[in-house]
């Protein structure tokens, strides 16, 4: 196949970095790099990125690929990084990370097991271009983190004790051991989600900062996005909101289809994620992709991974380690806590970290720990997944394992990791367990420099709306709300057919009916959009992606259209079937004071639900707070005692039912009640945003 190339314009090529500004914009990348296209493929010369600039090797096409996006320009690790290197070793590694993160001129990383793009059960999987990011290194000593027992106020349990090591760009690093062994809340201290109790985090020898928050990227374990969303959906609105306002509207979108076709996600973009039994969407693999996507748009430094192959078959999660570690090889650094890999899996790690009890039993190369345990004695007596034996000796299984003399008669899990831990303490300093102050080589940054921050509010409002609109309209409208409104509609009209307008008490029924009806229906409907979208909320929030007022405005605004759209059919129909005042003035005011009380009882469930974030305990509050209201509505008595009047006036029964009797009574007035109504909007809305700007955004 004959091969061609791609023009690579490299005028603008190595400007000068900034040193004072290394957490700065996304918009003020370092270095422009531009990629021509040849017809649909493009093939890019290689050209061999040797540190002696010794000869050049032959050119090779690299699997095809969407070319960046000319706006989005891309960030080169500062040189640095390469000046002082710390040992030969390390000399090693950074090599290493420019021959990898050179990909882009057209030298790719190793890459062994490449999936087959011809492959029609491949889906689009294949070796994904990345472009480059400032290079970041985590260097962590003696870390630990403790929680207080609730029934103590003394006594702690210790989570993750005295955890040391590194990981540089280019370094793909795994958190393996036991559950409950600490993995995950490490990578919450790495990732700067909590905050350790003692030693001590750096990054590039710098104290976390919130500006360096703009440089990491953090995949939760769950996949957490909204189930109604197409693919392209979920990239583009994540984009619209993330990326500067450096870049226009079309650059972000671009930008979004750039990072959609590098992880072969071209085939379900215009499918629905999914997310439940009843929500039919795109595969577990293909849905950890788009959850991986949100994260690389901004083309983060550091990627961090919660169990990303958790639920997922051998050969997606295969798949996915794989595009893993293209990406560390385009400079990133990544950092993943893994259950029980698979042997296949446990070869693409570059570093390891074994942790057991919140303690770390071993940390250095992932090729070398067989080695390692080997060498103080343990070993497996039959063949085993290298990433099982550790596992297990991890747990104190030692069941068809060679152990050493110290225990051979002590087979208790404790006493194993008494021995596994004093051996790897007493051996440390062979092992790549670094300390900070042997690191020479430093690149200066800006410890106070605040990065700039995406959308505007305006435009976050905009985008959260939208994006809401198209999320909720499933729900809001669905076959079975519809059906509920109509036949309650349908029932109601029926059994007040044609009522005698003499009647008085009957007409007064129907209409204390109405206002329980639409102070019940959205209360219930509301109570349950914090407890379900808390971790939704948390996950934006906590990576700055909107402001909290952008959000509950524009999540009000979204579902106004659509709280208001079924109340008009029931009005509709039940307001002629039952022979109610026909004027237009008339149907008018009762619809208008319907629809307040639609929107007070919304935000009355909104501050339940934010009060709790929990779907029984909000559910039980709202049934005593709906049963209190209703009793006090003034349908079924007229004379409360005094010490219990006050009840009514907090009641949305109580103002709606006067307001429906003064219209079809003919009645002038209802200012008051229309007062106390707009009062309770407002008024429960601005609860609601206190109780969530008080909801903790770290993880539980």
């Amino acid at each position: 196949m004959e091969e061609t190339s791609a023009a690579l314009d490299l005028s603008e090529t190595f400007a000068k970095i900034n040193q004072d500004d290394i957490f700065g914009s996304n918009a003020k990348y370092e270095t422009k790099l531009r990629l021509t296209k040849d017809d649909s493929r493009m093939k890019i010369k290689r050209r061999s990125l040797d540190l002696n600039n010794n000869e050049s090797s032959k050119t090779k096409p690299l699997c095809k690929t969407k070319s960046l996006s000319s706006h989005f320009v891309v960030n080169i690790f500062d040189e640095q990084c390469s000046n002082n290197p710390r040992n030969n070793e390390e000399k090693g590694l950074l090599s290493h990370y420019q021959s990898s993160s050179s990909s882009l001129h057209g030298v790719p990383g190793p890459v062994s097991d490449a999936i087959d793009e011809d492959d029609p059960d491949s889906c689009g999987w294949r070796k994904i271009q990345i472009e480059a990011a400032f290079g970041i290194c985590i260097k962590f000593e003696e870390v630990s983190y403790n929680v207080r027992l609730k029934r103590s106020k003394v006594e702690k349990h210790n989570i993750v004790q005295g955890v040391s090591g590194s990981v540089y760009p280019g370094e793909f690093l795994a958190l393996m051991g036991p559950s409950g062994g600490g993995k995950t809340t490490l990578l919450n201290l790495l990732s700067g989600r909590l905050k350790c109790d003692a030693g001590i985090i750096t990054y590039n020898d710098r104290l976390y900062t919130k500006s360096l928050k703009q440089r990491i990227g953090f995949v939760l374990q769950d996949d957490t996005v909204f189930p109604h969303l197409t693919v392209k959906e979920t990239l583009t609105y994540s984009a619209l909101l993330r990326l500067p306002n450096s870049l226009s509207k079309q650059q972000k979108m671009e930008r979004a289809m750039d990072v959609l076709s590098q992880l072969g996600l071209e085939r379900c973009q215009n499918t629905m994620v999914g997310g439940n039994k009843v929500v039919r969407g795109v595969s577990g693999g293909e849905k950890k992709r788009v959850c991986i996507g949100n994260e690389i748009l901004l083309n983060p430094s550091l990627l961090f991974l919660d169990e990303p192959t958790s639920g997922l078959d051998s050969t997606t999660a295969l798949r996915i380690i794989q595009m893993l570690q293209d990406i560390a090889q385009g400079g990133k650094t990544v950092v993943t806590t893994i259950h029980q890999p698979s042997s296949r899996l446990f070869s693409r790690f570059d570093k390891l970290i074994l942790l057991s009890n919140g303690c770390s039993l071993y940390f250095g190369k992932a090729s070398d720990a067989m080695r390692y345990f080997s060498s103080i004695g343990c070993l497996p007596l039959i063949a085993m997944n290298p990433a099982e034996f550790l596992i297990d000796l991890a747990s104190g299984n030692v069941k068809d394992k060679s152990l050493p003399s110290q225990l051979k008669h002590k087979f208790l899990p404790a006493d194993v990791h008494k021995y596994l831990l004093g051996a790897y303490e007493s051996r440390a300093s062979t092992m790549e367990k670094i300390k900070l102050d042997e690191i020479n080589h430093k690149l200066n940054m800006s410890s106070d420099a605040a990065g700039e921050c995406g959308a505007s509010w305006i435009a976050q409002f905009c985008i959260l709306s939208r994006r809401g609109l198209k999320e909720r309209r499933h729900e809001y409208l669905s076959s079975l709300r519809v059906i509920q409104v109509i036949s309650t509609a349908v029932i109601a009209g029926l059994i007040w057919w044609n009522s005698d307008a003499n009647m008085a008490e009957d007409e007064a029924g129907l209409l204390f009916f109405i206002s329980v009806y639409w102070a019940f229906f959205p209360v219930f409907t509301a109570i349950f959009t914090f407890p379900l979208e808390r971790a939704m909320l948390s996950k934006e929030r906590s990576v700055g992606m909107y402001k909290l007022s952008a959000y509950l405005i524009a999540r009000n605004a979204s579902d106004l259209p659509l709280d208001l759209l079924l109340p008009v059919v029931f009005l509709t129909i039940i307001y002629f079937m039952v022979g109610l005042k026909h004027t237009f003035s008339a149907f008018s005011l009762t619809l208008l004071s319907i629809f307040l009380s639609i929107i007070a009882a919304q935000g009355l469930g909104l501050t339940i639900g934010a009060a709790f974030m929990d779907v029984k305990k909000a559910t039980t509050l709202a049934s005593v707070t709906v049963m209190t209201f209703m009793l006090s509505g003034g349908f079924f008595i007229t004379r409360v005692p005094r010490f219990m009047c006050w009840i009514r006036y907090l009641s949305l029964n109580y103002h709606t039912y006067k307001l429906l009797l003064k219209i079809q009574c003919g009645h002038d007035g209802g200012g008051m009640e229309v007062g106390a109504m707009l009062l309770m909007i407002i008024g429960y809305r601005l609860i609601t945003y206190i109780l969530l700007r008080r909801m903790s955004l770290t993880p539980a």
